[in-house]
């Protein structure tokens, strides 16, 4: 396997150091395993190999710490009152370019390498140190020590969290940003401070003849899990979806049609239009006209760094799909 391939570039001696370290995992275990066979392996010196790794941990870890260093460093230099968006953004951009290594590897092949125990060890340093950053930067921008440090411990969980989905999952079949983004939705509902005003839920409410093609529509194919349903006399029915976050967007006349000719061509915004973010604005729109909504915009790229589209969908409720980008 560290032989030169035809067409392949040589590998760095810190490559070749993880490929031969993987190798020796999984023949005779982690524990089994020392640096010099390592590095006899590897064709390379051991003091060589400290050039690279500061242990045989370090080899799985090493791209990941680097990441999370550069997270931090972004942290710590940053005492705006918006930590919370820089937290996501800093989230999503360790993840951007994460290309398959040897921690994905050994996540998949823990039992064979005997390395769970020692994962989960070292997976719990890294929770922490995400955790303290993040906690730090809230803390700067004004939250409350007890609630900055549930955020920075729900940022270390969604970061190891995803690292492990993905790797599961087949680390070489899809972006690791995709699933962190996914955490970060669940992550970032810890990091924003409680509303300090009145309204406590937005909900809306819609007017459905046709009740179970709508209710199957948004409950089974858009997504959004049932929370409560109540019946009542003359055969009155309601059921409540969970829509995730909620924010209500206030717009003027230029900024509707300034949203319009980036979203459409030519189309035009009903007075409340219903935007749901989505992980795959194209994947969604497909699998939503398959269910009978009709297309209204095709998915484009907006200068906000989204991807959006609109929909019609049953009872006549006007959709835009959007798929967030994170930074550029």
């Amino acid at each position: 396997m560290t032989g030169q391939r035809a067409g392949r570039p040589r590998a760095s001696s810190r490559e070749t150091l993880a490929e031969a370290a993987c190798e020796l995992f999984l023949e005779q275990g982690f524990a089994q395993t020392t640096i010099a066979e390592i590095s006899g392996r590897a064709g390379v010196s051991r003091s060589s190999f400290f050039n690279y790794f500061a242990s045989k941990s370090d080899i799985l870890w090493a791209g990941l710490d680097e990441r999370i260093r550069t997270w931090q460093r972004a942290l710590d230099a940053e005492d705006g009152p918006d930590a919370a968006s820089e937290v996501r953004d800093g989230a999503i951009g360790l993840a951007a370019g994460f290309a398959p290594d040897s921690l994905a590897l050994a996540i998949v092949n823990a039992r064979a390498m005997g390395l769970e125990e020692e994962l989960e060890r070292e997976a719990s340093l890294r929770r922490a140190r995400i955790g303290a950053a993040v906690s730090a930067r809230l803390v700067r921008s004004g939250t409350e020590r007890l609630h900055a440090d549930v955020a920075g411990a729900a940022w270390g969980g969604a970061i190891l969290g995803a690292i492990e989905a993905w790797s599961r999952g087949g680390a070489g079949r899809a972006p690791l940003s995709g699933f962190v983004t996914r955490a970060a939705h669940v992550a970032g509902t810890a990091t924003r401070a409680p509303a300090l005003g009145s309204v406590r839920q937005l909900r809306v409410v819609v007017q459905a003849s046709d009740f179970e093609r709508t209710l199957a529509f948004y409950r089974d194919d858009v997504g959004m899990p049932q929370a409560e349903a109540y019946e009542a006399d003359d055969g009155a029915r309601v059921a409540i979806l969970d829509a995730g976050r909620a924010t209500l967007e206030i717009a003027n006349p230029a900024q509707v049609a300034f949203i319009d000719r980036v979203e459409t061509d030519g189309g035009a915004s009903d007075p409340i239009r219903i935007a749901l973010e989505v992980d795959d604005t194209a994947g969604a729109m497909e699998r939503l006209t398959d269910a009978g909504a009709e297309v209204e915009a095709s998915a484009r790229q907006t200068p906000w760094r989204s991807i959006n589209a609109r929909l019609r969908a049953p009872s006549d409720l006007q959709l835009t799909l959007f798929q967030e980008l994170g930074p550029a």
